[in-house]
């Protein structure tokens, strides 16, 4: 997808493994770090960034291993994936930020509001969850199956599980674009297959009611990928946090119901004044 704005800054970070991360960084004010989910890519924010650049200063990334972004030798674990986060803030000078994390990033935003609270303002969880369950194991499972022996019916059956079906049906060129861009090379292959391991281990429920920033947990009760029971457990476990749930837009909501997700997030901040100072 094409960056949005002409303003848009877009620079690499080489990390000590030797991995260097494509980065993207929009607009002004308090730096918001937005991290997306298995894809991995900074363009799955695109259409959220014009209107989050009016008053952040939006940061995204390609994930290592992933679209700009080269593999590097480290091994790819979420704690990894946190660190490399911590490396971009570093490099755009960032002490702390608000972080936004969809699916596998909020995984990501997760470990580094653990980790690292003091750099984390506040956070925002989308689409994510807590622990390994028995529905997202199977259904993982099944996903590696398919990539491992039909890398197309892999790529067609994550446009059906991902996208919202009024949307996708009236949108049908994004189906198109991922079977032409199925993953049919053995490397390609290999880097979802460890993401994908990296995510059915991530397990840091008993460790969440440490966290004390503030917290919204969004999800769509229509999601099939990461269904809002999940972030109903999320929100159960870390103190004082704020749920709330779209009827609508299925596991990609930010792409499906753009507005809606960013209503939601806008008002969540222009309730926390203290994000603004």
């Amino acid at each position: 997808m094409p960056i949005p704005e002409s303003n848009a800054k877009q620079f690499s970070v080489t990390l000590t493994d030797g991995a260097r991360l494509a980065v993207t960084a929009q607009g002004t004010g308090k730096a918001l770090l937005c991290i997306s989910g298995l894809g991995g890519t900074a363009g799955f924010w695109n259409p959220c960034i014009p209107a989050l650049a009016t008053t952040h200063q939006t940061i995204c990334l390609d994930q290592r291993g992933i679209a700009g972004s080269t593999r590097g030798t480290a091994a790819c674990t979420i704690d990894q994936l946190a660190e490399d986060c911590f490396t971009v803030l570093d490099a755009c000078g960032i002490d702390s930020a608000v972080v936004l994390g969809h699916s596998t990033g909020g995984c990501i935003a997760q470990t580094m509001s653990l980790t690292k609270p003091a750099r984390v303002q506040s956070l925002i969880l989308s689409a994510t969850w807590a622990r390994p369950t028995r529905y997202m194991q199977e259904l993982f499972k099944l996903r590696l199956a398919l990539l491992e022996n039909n890398p197309v019916q892999y790529a067609s059956s994550a446009v059906f599980l991902s996208y919202e079906s009024s949307w996708l049906n009236a949108n049908w060129s994004v189906y198109e674009s991922a079977l032409a861009g199925a993953p049919r090379a053995p490397a390609v292959q290999q880097i979802i297959q460890e993401r994908i391991s990296a995510l059915i281990k991530f397990d840091r429920k008993a460790e969440l009611a440490q966290l004390t920033m503030p917290c919204l947990i969004l999800g769509a009760r229509d999601d099939l990928m990461i269904p809002s029971f999940l972030q109903e457990e999320l929100a159960i476990s870390i103190p004082g946090a704020e749920l709330r749930l779209l009827n609508y837009g299925g596991h990609f909501f930010p792409i499906t119901y753009t507005e809606n997700f960013l209503q939601e997030i806008t008002s969540w901040l222009s309730t926390h004044t203290n994000l603004y100072i």
